[in-house]
């Protein structure tokens, strides 16, 4: 059956998006060019131009793949965890995606991305499913009377991604000497037992 013209597109970007991400892979995301990636892909500029502006789209293309994981994730969460258990499995689940399917070299090219003003901006971005689904079990807690009436539902999920972040960067910081999965979980730990002990009275007004 032969192909329409969307489906052709469809193939064409396809193939583009996967070659860039093996070349990613394998040379490391700043030493890969458009050329490069074309001619890999054997296709042309003017099909590479005509779906990406620039190889920093299919990495954020890749990238935003993390948020169809997290929401699929949730759904597999037991109804009966607590607060502080739902947090700790998303944050597993999260780091060994991370650490696994995008790897250190694309996170490292996140961070570089998110210090530049004009790029998207994922760490900003409040309508990201990852600030949804915390903002979700900030709420949840707070219903469920593990967190106080008071808590900053906005503030204390921003808090969470914050401890996410900073895992992520000691982990491109200091590499192999560092355990992403397990450092991941400590922190989060002792930072949810500082909140549900003091129920986010008065700091998270």
């Amino acid at each position: 059956m032969k192909k329409t013209r969307q489906q052709q597109a469809l193939a064409t970007k396809k193939h583009i998006y996967e070659t860039a991400l093996k070349l990613f892979q394998k040379k490391g995301f700043d030493q890969v060019t458009v050329d490069e990636i074309v001619q890999e892909s054997k296709s042309s500029k003017g099909a590479f131009y005509g779906h990406f502006s620039s190889k920093y789209d299919i990495f954020l293309e890749k990238f935003k793949e993390i948020d169809s994981f997290y929401e699929e994730f949730t759904t597999t969460l037991p109804a009966n965890l607590c607060f502080k258990e739902k947090v700790i499995s998303l944050i597993e689940a999260q780091m060994k995606y991370l650490k696994e399917d995008l790897g250190m070299d694309l996170m490292r090219s996140v961070y570089k991305s998110g210090l530049i003003e004009n790029e998207e901006n994922f760490f900003t971005n409040s309508e990201r499913k990852l600030y949804k689904i915390l903002h979700t079990f900030v709420q949840k807690a707070i219903n469920d009377g593990e967190l106080s009436e008071q808590t900053d539902v906005e503030q204390i999920a921003i808090y969470i991604s914050r401890c996410m972040r900073g895992t992520l960067y000691d982990w491109l910081v200091f590499r192999k000497d560092f355990d992403l999965l397990q450092e991941s979980k400590r922190f989060i730990s002792i930072f949810l037992d500082g909140l549900l002990l003091e129920k986010g009275i008065s700091m998270f007004k």
